[in-house]
């Protein structure tokens, strides 16, 4: 098999196969966890919100992610591409996660993940993975991920006025006040900030909005007084899994993304690292995460993929050892096992989440659109199929129920994702001009 050198010399101070004193480590990988933190907590916070599960359910949810993700990065340090990568909650399974919740309960999520993450597996050891590459050229890449952030605009806008908690406005003004204080702190962090703390504008974001929504009245601490101090998430906390062919065939979309992401980010990790990056790599890394999607789907929690903001840990602090992202993994093993935890952060409120969001779902979009500049083409064509894509995305989901009805119930699914209708069009489109 290929060899593709992406350096000819080491980049680092430790080694990706180096260890690390005991103490070091620890420190080190609490910092993985604090950069993929935020992101994490945000995609069950989001999910839970908008599908209407109760404080105590998005504790729960919280807590298995942490779990699974803690497996995950595991899973990808040891059986998998074997580099410095952690495993957090994909942004592109949002949309999916709460059509499906919303219309068919989350043990329909359960029984969808478990099996999109067994195809996923597929694709990765058994060498699929090519296959599908070629299907999400560049330009279906763009406006995938571009539509992702579109179609999660309204969830932000709601969660910024507080709309899901007080529809009625009541709290208007401090909900603003608290989600343009977020907003703020979150962009002037990623922005303005230096060191590691650059690596966390979500965290650091989310602490500030938290802490000011106290005082304002926003927050309510009663659920963490009820929750014990420890427990050990149990499978299938939503109930028998359900194995919905209509809600499978919906994330899946959500699967093509993540491995297309996955794989630029093995990319750049082995540039940052130094190292070589073969075919075993990817298709081991890829098997690892489909793996790591089923296990997810038993324990309750969300779909996973590789994290960005952890390879930028690396190439800030030059430490690409794997066990220091493996002693990361098991800090956020240790963090699912405390209720109160999870329960403090289930208390966050919504206008916190959109002020977060409002950054982050827009930066998804300018993720995509800036993909489409840097490698599409802007023939004739292409651009034809950016527009047909890019609308055909926007406008589906704004049918009426009452119009849905008259499809088939899988077709009606599809055309409810933004995400699902502009992938499609663009792959059938891309094929066929």
């Amino acid at each position: 098999m290929e060899k593709v050198e992406i350096a000819e010399k080491p980049v680092l101070k430790v080694g990706i196969e180096e260890k690390v004193e005991p103490a070091k480590a620890l420190v080190f990988g609490l910092q993985h966890v604090l950069a993929m933190f935020g992101a994490t907590v945000t995609v069950p916070l989001v999910v839970g919100g908008a599908i209407g599960l109760g404080g105590d359910q998005i504790a729960l949810m919280i807590q298995a992610v942490l779990l699974a993700m803690g497996i995950a990065t595991l899973l990808q340090t040891t059986i998998g591409s074997r580099y410095p990568i952690v495993q957090g909650s994909s942004f592109a399974f949002i949309p999916g996660l709460i059509a499906i919740g919303s219309s068919l309960g989350m043990a329909a999520v359960q029984g969808a993940l478990i099996v999109g993450g067994l195809i996923e597996a597929a694709i990765g050891w058994l060498g699929i993975i090519g296959k599908v590459r070629r299907l999400f050229t560049p330009l279906v890449t763009g406006v995938t991920i571009t539509l992702i952030g579109f179609s999660l605009a309204d969830v932000a806008i709601k969660n910024f006025f507080n709309f899901y908690a007080d529809p009625s406005g009541g709290t208007l003004l401090r909900a603003s006040a608290v989600a343009l204080v977020t907003f703020l702190t979150t962009v002037l962090v990623a922005l303005r900030a230096r060191g590691s703390l650059k690596a966390m504008p979500v965290v650091v974001g989310a602490a500030v909005g938290y802490l000011v929504s106290v005082p304002l009245g926003l927050t309510d601490f009663g659920l963490v007084k009820t929750l014990p101090v420890l427990s050990v998430p149990k499978p299938f906390p939503w109930g028998t899994p359900v194995f919905d062919s209509t809600a499978i065939v919906l994330l899946l979309f959500a699967f093509m993304v993540s491995i297309i992401e996955s794989v630029g980010d093995y990319h750049a990790i082995a540039t940052v690292t130094g190292s070589e990056i073969t075919g075993k790599h990817i298709t081991r890394g890829i098997g690892s995460e489909g793996l790591a999607c089923s296990i997810a789907g038993f324990l309750g929690a969300c779909g996973t993929t590789s994290y960005s903001e952890n390879i930028g840990v690396v190439a800030l602090t030059k430490v690409g050892s794997r066990h220091v992202v493996q002693v990361g993994a098991v800090i956020l093993i240790f963090l699912s096992l405390l209720p109160k935890f999870a329960g403090i952060l289930a208390s966050m409120p919504a206008p916190v989440l959109g002020g977060l969001t409002l950054a982050l779902y827009g930066m998804i979009s300018v993720t995509g659109l800036r993909l489409i500049k840097e490698k599409v083409e802007f023939t004739d064509r292409n651009m034809l199929i950016l527009a047909a894509a890019l609308i055909a995305g926007l406008g589906a989901p704004q049918l009426p129920p009452e119009f849905l009805a008259h499809f088939p119930e899988l077709i009606a699914s599809i055309l409810e994702s933004g995400m699902a209708v502009g992938a499609l069009t663009a792959v059938i489109l891309d094929r066929l001009l």
